[in-house]
């Protein structure tokens, strides 16, 4: 199964679900990759600071699927923020990705206190200019700071890619993404490490549809038109994230599902919270 994919306000397309590869690392890695590649996974999330653009870069250069098929997306750390520091920081991702272009490339966190991602996005921008990047885009950005971006650039990021599940909808910042033409990525989807697919309303549509409950809450923000990026070492359960195109939730059952919601899991504000 290949997931649909949307368009982007830049012209290019992203997957409705990709796989995360946080913690996907070494041979195993590799493997799990591959796998997830020929499972039908076409987007392949990784980051600087995940250390492991070796091993993503590894896994598509052993796939059979052609190269112009995937969106690899990788993410710019805290400590490269600036012009010149996030031409020379890509170029490290490149490297150990071992590719001629990426196709999204974030900023990881906005580190406001450090005020430089203002002159890291003008450094994205040239990287698009050049080729060597085809979509660029944000990760924890507020409103205010995708606002700022604009005003002081003219450029909107084609993609936020933020906490997004459904303990923490993000229903207003999901707003001012559809208002303005940004594609919300969902990390941590499933909110992992809570007792999120345990819960009533989750378990009893599961039944209901003959699915999973990680299935309700992956197709929970498919109709949200938000793209999910689940990771997962088992091959099984990579099937199953990918699996939920075959069948969809009505508009009450989401917002029961969104009803859930209790605020940001993981205390990573973005309006304070630093990453280097």
């Amino acid at each position: 199964m290949i997931a649909p994919a949307y368009s982007l306000r830049d012209g290019n397309s992203i997957p409705a679900l990709g796989l995360g590869t946080y913690g996907l690392n070494e041979q195993a890695g590799i493997a799990a990759i591959v796998s997830g590649i020929a499972e039908g996974y076409r987007l392949i999330d990784t980051a600087y600071n995940y250390g492991n653009e070796d091993v993503v870069g590894e896994a598509v250069r052993r796939t059979d699927v052609d190269r112009s098929d995937l969106v690899i997306t990788t993410k710019l750390p805290g400590r490269h923020h600036g012009f010149d520091e996030t031409l020379a920081s890509f170029e490290e991702s490149r490297r150990r990705l071992d590719l001629d272009w990426v196709d999204l490339y974030l900023i990881h966190w906005p580190n406001p206190r450090i005020d430089k991602y203002v002159d890291t996005w003008r450094a994205m921008i040239r990287l698009r200019e050049k080729g060597l990047v085809r979509s660029i885009g944000v990760s924890n950005f507020t409103v205010a700071m995708l606002e700022r971006l604009e005003r002081e650039t003219q450029v909107v990021p084609v993609v936020n890619q933020v906490e997004l599940h459904p303990y923490f909808p993000q229903e207003e910042l999901r707003a001012y993404h559809d208002e303005h033409d940004i594609r919300t990525e969902s990390w941590s989807p499933l909110a992992k490490r809570s007792e999120l697919l345990q819960e009533g309303v989750i378990t009893a549509l599961a039944a209901e549809k003959g699915v999973t409950p990680a299935q309700i809450v992956l197709r929970w923000h498919v109709e949200l038109e938000a793209v999910p990026i689940p990771k997962s070492a088992d091959a099984a359960r990579r099937r199953e994230n990918l699996d939920v195109f075959s069948f969809g939730l009505a508009p009450e059952e989401v917002e029961a599902i969104t009803a859930l919601s209790r605020g940001r899991l993981w205390g990573a504000d973005p309006d304070t919270h630093e990453e280097f």
